[in-house]
């Protein structure tokens, strides 16, 4: 649907700007389910209805209405900075997203002020004249004014998994029936021909607005979503049994009931990740603006670490392993001389046909043809996907028509009788016929793309239907050259190198796709093509899609089920395309990825959008992905180590000592501190060796992390313990300042150690991540020694428990390291068993 507006040369004439802009006001934006955009400060005062915040509120008010204002200051401070900047952080990030998403607007081709022109589907009236062509989302409810071999898939409406005919009755009412034959509706596609139809019905008023309203599903939850969900239930259950525990042993032991409780509080406090979906939510939308600088695009902001986990990309050749720039190298007879008649002839079709715009077409058209400059429409047979072809009815100069012919060589020879050269018209006889076959290998074997070209006389006074593609006049063939990329083979190579491999799905011929494999580096000893895979059943299948890279003349539901076979093999799959019908292979691939340019229904079922459809590009997008999915796994490490080993040392005090271990406020300041140290990960300078490889989401690491990570921070809170009541003698005071000091250290510090899958020392962090944790230890540490020190229940610290502490820290961060690496080298291990056996 793109190109400049033109006049229209039929007899609607559409709406002006200014009734648009009237109807548009008055029955709104043509949105079926319209997004919810809440203001700054509703989204700000939502943050208050969290479940942990509102305990807290609840604790704070119980707090100071027994008359410990100063808790209860401390307390209303802290849950108002933490969620401030949880609202900054978040806010701002939506808000980064929303203006790339808004590069992704659909369109639609309206008739307004006389001229077709391409206008944001939201800005669809009732009243509008628009224009479909075959690849086209329909923008909204229509009556079909005019129509040429209208096909449209309407599945998500009806149930029909086969495309529908449809014609045009422009004296017929409007209809909410999906069955009525004059009528397309919003949630549909055009899959051949074309229309011009009368918008009747928009947004909410559609069929499909309100088949919206009434469901309100949610979108398929994606394996990034469901590992956190996986990971909040198992923060939860953590947490319920901690807390339950800590309260019933700490009542049996007779302390104050309230004190228990508001102990209690914090301890949840304290385990729970509270920042957890503003990291994951800076994290993706950091990852969404640098995948922008490379040129991608992206429309779910979950679908980037599930791209980081792809280990396969399913993808056409053209503009990805080609230029994707289509040149004219011959036009020859079937005896391989040059032969300008198959051109011009070529010119003819691409001249007059519509619907869906062709890479032929454009080379076609780029070559003047004065003597055909006289030339008149009479009637079009559309392209689609089963015949693969289009025929059209031209008249030129009043001279008698001509049905022409262009398309799939294999489609059209077998509808050939007779031939022709230069020196006139001949039968086509079998030696004759193998002849133009072996024409049609050799074109191919070197890499070109070709078309055929056939014509007959058209005497007939009616519309043109199939049985009239027949006794046609072969006029030879059209080879195009679609050079490979130069960078194909590098990119090919470095995607190989970071655990990505291509397979091609292509329904060019196995030629073709040779000669492509060959140029780019794939492997071509064995191609298979799409009538092999209908003869295999479901276990031989698995076998070669494992074993093979390239398919040829492969069908869209033949893609499909390669898909659905990878996936079924443990793979990540991404599916790169620009089809119409390839949008169940979008959906069905754990990634999406359409280009720009490509037709709206592929640019609509996709997750991703590539500016630049390159390897290189998707490429950037992948390690993107992996470095998203790295800085959230990191700050979960971080929460669920550090957390959980600290809030175990609480509740094992809590039962052993005569007072509390810490303080309700100390335990909240501690935590609010540590989320302040982890704001920077998403920004951090990941390591490339957990890039190197495609990474799964694993809830199974994350258990084992927090049973391995979590006792070494335990052990050492009760050395930390021992030395404070055994060599110093410390009384209540004292012990909680040694302790939240020795506290917020290691978990802070503990960040450069789990940030990396090498020693520390070889992989440099980023200097944001460096100064923001130096600085919350910077804060934390000198607090005993402050002058809020006695507000916060804080003593002075003697200068030889500072020497235990840098010791302690140290041998903390040492013990660490070592079980890191052998956490690291186990979850290596069941990435690799993720698959099954006969992964390469």
């Amino acid at each position: 649907m793109n190109g400049p507006p033109t006049l229209i040369a039929a007899p609607w004439t559409g709406l002006s700007s200014s009734e648009a802009a009237d109807r548009l006001r008055r029955f709104g934006p043509n949105e079926p389910a319209p997004p919810q955009r809440r203001r700054a400060m509703v989204q700000f005062a939502r943050l208050f209805l969290e479940p942990l915040t509102v305990v807290l509120l609840v604790a704070n008010s119980i707090t100071a209405l027994l008359g410990e204002f100063v808790d209860a200051t401390l307390i209303m401070s802290i849950v108002l900075a933490s969620t401030t900047i949880n609202f900054l952080q978040t806010y701002r990030s939506q808000k980064a997203v929303e203006k790339l998403q808004a590069a992704l607007v659909p369109t639609a081709t309206a008739l307004r002020d006389g001229q077709w022109q391409e206008l944001p589907r939201q800005e669809l009236v009732p009243g509008d004249i628009i224009r479909l062509n075959a690849g086209d989302l329909v923008p909204a409810d229509a009556r079909l004014l005019e129509t040429s071999h209208l096909t449209v898939q309407q599945a998500a409406l009806t149930g029909e998994s086969l495309p529908v005919d449809k014609t045009a009755d422009p004296s017929a009412p409007a209809s909410t029936d999906p069955h009525a034959p004059h009528m397309v509706f919003l949630g549909s596609s055009i899959i051949s021909g074309t229309a011009i139809a009368e918008v009747v019905a928009t947004g909410k008023r559609t069929l499909f607005g309100g088949i919206v309203a009434r469901l309100g599903a949610p979108p398929p939850e994606t394996a990034f979503q469901r590992g956190l969900r996986d990971f909040s239930l198992l923060i939860t259950r953590t947490v319920v049994f901690l807390v339950l525990l800590t309260l019933v042993v700490m009542l049996a032991l007779g302390r104050p009931p309230l004190d228990a409780s508001l102990f209690a509080v914090a301890l949840a406090v304290g385990l729970t990740p509270e920042f957890l979906p503003m990291i994951v939510t800076i994290t993706l939308a950091q990852g969404a603006l640098r995948m922008a600088r490379q040129r991608v695009l992206v429309k779910s902001l979950p679908a980037i670490e599930n791209l980081g986990s792809v280990d396969i990309v399913c993808s056409d050749k053209t503009g990805t392993l080609t230029l994707g720039e289509m040149q004219l190298v011959a036009a020859v007879d079937l005896h391989g001389h040059d032969w300008p008649r198959a051109c011009q002839l070529g010119w003819l079709n691409a001249r007059t046909q519509s619907g869906l715009a062709s890479p032929f077409n454009r080379v076609l058209l780029a070559h003047d043809v004065a003597e055909y400059a006289d030339v008149v429409k009479l009637d079009e047979l559309p392209f689609d996907f089963e015949r693969r072809r289009v025929s059209v009815v031209v008249q030129v100069a009043g001279r008698v028509p001509l049905l022409v012919t262009k398309g799939a060589p294999e489609t059209i020879l077998p509808l050939c009788t007779a031939y022709e050269d230069e020196e006139g018209v001949h039968p086509l006889d079998e030696p004759v016929r193998a002849q133009a076959a072996a024409q049609f290998r050799q074109l191919s074997a070197e890499g070109l793309r070709v078309l055929a070209v056939a014509w007959r006389h058209w005497e007939a006074e009616r519309s043109i239907e199939l049985p009239d593609e027949s006794d046609l006049v072969f006029a030879g063939f059209l080879a195009f050259a679609d050079p490979p990329l130069p960078e194909a083979a590098e990119a090919i190579r470095q995607l190989a190198a970071d655990g990505v491999r291509i397979k091609l799905l292509t329904g060019d011929n196995e030629l073709v796709t040779a000669a492509v494999c060959r140029a780019v580096g794939l492997p071509a000893e064995r191609i298979v093509l799409g009538s092999e895979l209908e003869r295999l059943d479901p276990l031989a299948l698995e076998r070669l899609v494992e074993e093979v890279d390239a398919f040829a003349r492969v069908t869209p539901a033949q893609k499909h089920r390669i898909v659905l076979t990878l996936k079924a093999r443990g793979h990540a799959v991404a599916f790169l395309c620009d089809g119409i019908n390839d949008a169940p292979s979008l959906h069905a691939a754990d990634v999406g990825i359409s280009v720009m340019n490509s037709v709206d229904i592929a640019r609509e079922a996709a997750d991703i959008v590539l500016l630049d459809r390159r390897l290189s590009t998707l490429h950037e997008g992948i390690m993107e992905g992996r470095r998203a999915f790295s800085s959230v796994m990191t700050f979960l490490l971080m929460e669920t180590s550090s957390n959980f080993g600290n809030v175990f040392s609480m509740a094992g005090a809590a039962a052993i000592l005569p007072f509390l271990p810490m303080l309700p406020h100390q335990i909240l300041l501690n935590n609010f501190l540590y989320d302040l140290a982890q704001i920077a990960i998403p920004r951090y300078r990941v390591d490339p060796l957990l890039t190197a490889s495609p990474r799964r989401w694993d809830i199974g690491f994350v258990r084992a992390a927090m049973l391995v990570l979590g006792p070494i921070s335990s052990l050492f809170d009760f050395l930390t313990f021992a030395v404070l009541l055994a060599l110093f003698h410390v009384d209540e005071r004292l012990f909680h300042s040694g302790w939240f000091v020795q506290s917020l250290v290691t978990q802070c510090l503990v960040v450069f150690v789990i940030r990396t899958a090498r020693a520390p020392w070889r992989a440099r962090p980023s200097w944001i991540l460096t100064l923001n944790v130096l600085a919350i230890v910077g804060i934390g540490l000198p607090l005993p020694f402050s002058p809020f020190a006695d507000v916060l229940g804080f003593v002075r610290l003697p200068p030889s428990y500072l020497l235990f502490l840098a010791v302690a820290v140290t041998s903390y961060l040492a013990l660490v390291e070592l079980a890191r690496r052998g956490l690291y080298a186990w979850w290596n291990h069941r990435q690799r068993e993720t698959v099954r056996p006969g992964r390469a």
